[in-house]
């Protein structure tokens, strides 16, 4: 999950605990994953099988657009599975199906695996959270806190949300969840400036990790976004080079209209990272593929529950055998 962490220096418990969730994540994920995988295993069984045919390919091609996948990568999907199909003579549903998984995960897998992982490594690492409201920003920014508690760090929360009345409130029952320092301020105060005091307070008490939260603002809202390019200022000219990080953190049901969020974003802030939550509340889990195609932007964690271990690392092969993979490809994944 996180570049720079140094594996000797993590409790020997945590790593235990961590082998033993790798073991079992992908049975979790396909369980978590049901919608989306459901929605895959319902659209491929409605085609009247008699082999990998034409038919089947557009059926496939129907699947992945209503997923959310997006044209581009649906038709590179497509082609490259058509190839590989021909070229291994793969005649039967569930091998062609393993065979999709293979082939998104593929597109999915970045050139440099240490895109994916979040930077801590400098003193004090600064990551800047923004997304719209509802996304579970918030939520997401106790979960990271967590861990990083777990993991024998000192994160330092800064409530630079100060719009919404009950965004401090909230940050800081996360904060005492964790059992994490918080920099705060009364509502309405200037984000820029409660920022401010918080790189300040994590630069003179030690903090390893510096996490942002802001007001959550829709693309549209121009003020709002130049607020945030504000912040950023703010934090550079503070901490050369920071933030370190800025992950947007999206809500995976909202489908297309969160690429065009993101695609806002971008511009705004630099983003470095996408966090996709409530993966596990949509049918539509194609929008992992359509965020690396049209953003170039890494997807870093995603969301697939309540519980704090439900946001976990982004993996391109677990992620795509869990939703695409036959019934077969189970016992291959989880072994790995």
């Amino acid at each position: 999950m996180f570049k720079g962490v140094v594996e000797a220096d993590v409790p020997a418990t945590v790593l235990e605990e961590e082998a033993v969730e790798r073991r079992g994540l992908f049975g979790r994920l396909r369980r978590n994953l049901g919608k989306a995988r459901g929605a895959v295993t319902d659209a491929l069984k409605s085609v009247v099988y008699v082999g990998v045919d034409r038919r089947l390919y557009e059926q496939t091609e129907e699947m992945l657009i209503a997923a959310d996948v997006g044209v581009d990568g649906t038709i590179k999907i497509v082609d490259e599975l058509e190839r590989r199909c021909t070229a291994k003579k793969i005649e039967t549903k569930e091998p062609f199906q393993n065979e999709l998984a293979d082939v998104v995960a593929e597109l999915l897998r970045p050139d440099d695996p240490e895109l994916q992982r979040i930077d801590v490594s400098h003193e004090p690492t600064v990551i800047l959270m923004v997304g719209v409201n509802g996304t579970g920003k918030t939520t997401t920014i106790g979960k990271i806190a967590w861990r990083l508690k777990e993991m024998g760090k000192t994160p330092l929360m800064v409530a630079g949300d100060t719009f919404r009345a009950a965004a401090v409130e909230q940050l800081s029952e996360w904060a005492d969840r964790v059992g994490c320092e918080i920099v705060k301020q009364g509502s309405e105060a200037d984000p820029a400036a409660v920022v401010y005091d918080g790189v300040a307070a994590a630069r003179s008490r030690g903090a390893d990790v510096v996490l942002i939260d802001t007001a959550g603002r829709l693309h549209t809202q121009v003020n709002l976004m130049r607020e945030l390019e504000k912040v950023r200022r703010v934090i550079e000219k503070q901490l050369p080079g920071a933030p370190h990080e800025t992950l947007l953190v999206l809500d995976a049901t909202t489908g297309q209209n969160g690429l065009r969020q993101a695609q806002e974003f971008k511009q705004a802030v630099d983003v470095s990272g996408v966090v996709l939550t409530k993966l596990d509340g949509t049918a539509k889990g194609g929008i992992v593929v359509a965020i690396h195609e049209s953003l170039g932007i890494p997807i870093k964690l995603i969301g697939v529950g309540e519980k704090l271990q439900d946001l976990r690392p982004f993996e391109a092969d677990v992620f795509a055998r869990a939703i695409f993979g036959g019934d077969g490809d189970a016992g291959s994944a989880a072994a790995e």
